[in-house]
């Protein structure tokens, strides 16, 4: 054999050999392919290999080299089609893509579970006939206290107890001596309101009798953090004014209530107790496990409330109740700490 025809042969193995391992798709193609043309024993360079001792003894060494590059250059195409089949995603686990079947539904966010509650308690009144009202959360001593019978020497008034605001409107005219009202003070300050009872004023100087409202949201008061308590938490108000409303009419309409939203088992009390806006006045009570629970206040509206928003207490009479919500959900899902509401921990609230 001549060594032009020895060098041409070997030289269209190796184009062939590069050509066949860039087409393999998988390893058992590409190892096909390599003991196809690599094999020890019946490889196609082992056959060509059979050629040299066909060659003259002048042209062996030639020959020979040009055998080794030969192989060198298929065996690095070889390792060339390994890398890339190891580099590239495998498709042995993973199932074919099936434009026929359904999407993946993406995970879809709730509402927080005192969202929940706030929407609930709002159906159940209104199916009560109590309509819901609204009002800021920066309120002025006027509404938060002044007009709910709390006078200035009340504790509830304390700074230590509320969340007072020191407006550059209030700061500006206390150092110039200014905005003083009849008695010397400055002008009332604005607040966080402490209860939403504030709502309940500003319905009753727009409004005439009769009125039944409720109004829900967030108030301040700088309590320590603990199983019961929060420095921000949700209530909610009601108040009914009309003629001839009696203690009678406040319980059954929270009995009716307490017994929609945890159930006809539920057990409640009324303990007599003090507020300045109303007289008489009660706590009211729910039993949670052995023990009792207190969930807000109630009684009939002070005389003195009906004067300051311009109601004659001698046609009208009416109650108001005011109830914590993180604790009538905490209740009715047995939560021993409301502090869990606040903590934002989606193993928690991905339960409601």
């Amino acid at each position: 054999m001549a060594l032009d025809e020895f060098v041409a042969e070997l030289d269209q193995l190796a184009e062939a050999a590069a050509d066949s391992f860039s087409l393999a798709i998988d390893a058992s193609m590409l190892e096909e392919l390599r003991v196809q043309i690599l094999g020890a024993k019946s490889g196609q360079l082992k056959s060509a290999q059979k050629g040299l001792g066909k060659m003259p003894p002048a042209d062996k060494p030639l020959a020979g080299k040009h055998f080794n590059q030969t192989k060198q250059r298929i065996e690095a195409a070889y390792a060339l089609a390994q890398g890339r089949l190891d580099s590239a995603p495998s498709t042995q686990d993973t199932p074919c893509f099936d434009a026929t079947e359904p999407g993946c539904r993406p995970r879809i966010g709730h509402l927080h579970p005192i969202t929940q509650t706030v929407q609930e308690l709002k159906d159940i009144f209104g199916r009560l006939g109590f309509s819901v009202a609204e009002g800021p959360e920066i309120e002025d001593e006027r509404h938060n206290f002044d007009a709910l019978n709390i006078d200035r020497s009340h504790p509830a008034r304390d700074p230590l107890d509320n969340f007072y605001l020191q407006t550059a409107r209030t700061a500006a005219a206390s150092s110039k001596g200014e905005g003083e009202v009849s008695d010397g003070r400055l002008e009332s300050p604005w607040l966080l309101r402490s209860q939403t009872s504030t709502v309940q004023i500003r319905v009753m100087e727009e409004n005439p009798p009769p009125i039944r409202i409720v109004s829900l949201g967030r108030v301040y008061r700088p309590d320590t953090a603990d199983a019961t308590h929060y420095p921000m938490f949700h209530q909610i108000e009601g108040l009914l004014v009309d003629t001839d409303v009696t203690m009678a009419d406040l319980k059954t309409v929270l009995r009716i209530f307490c017994s929609s939203y945890l159930g006809e088992e539920v057990h409640v009390r009324f303990r007599p107790s003090f507020f300045p806006f109303t007289e008489p006045s009660v706590e009211v009570d729910m039993q949670w496990g052995d023990g009792w629970v207190e969930m807000g206040g109630a009684g009939m509206v002070d005389p003195n409330v009906f004067r300051a928003v311009g109601y004659d207490p001698d046609k009208v009479t009416g109650f108001a109740f005011g109830l914590g919500v993180e604790r009538l959900c905490a209740r009715r899902f047995g939560i021993t700490d409301i502090r869990e509401f606040f903590k934002n921990d989606i193993r928690f609230l991905d339960q409601f």
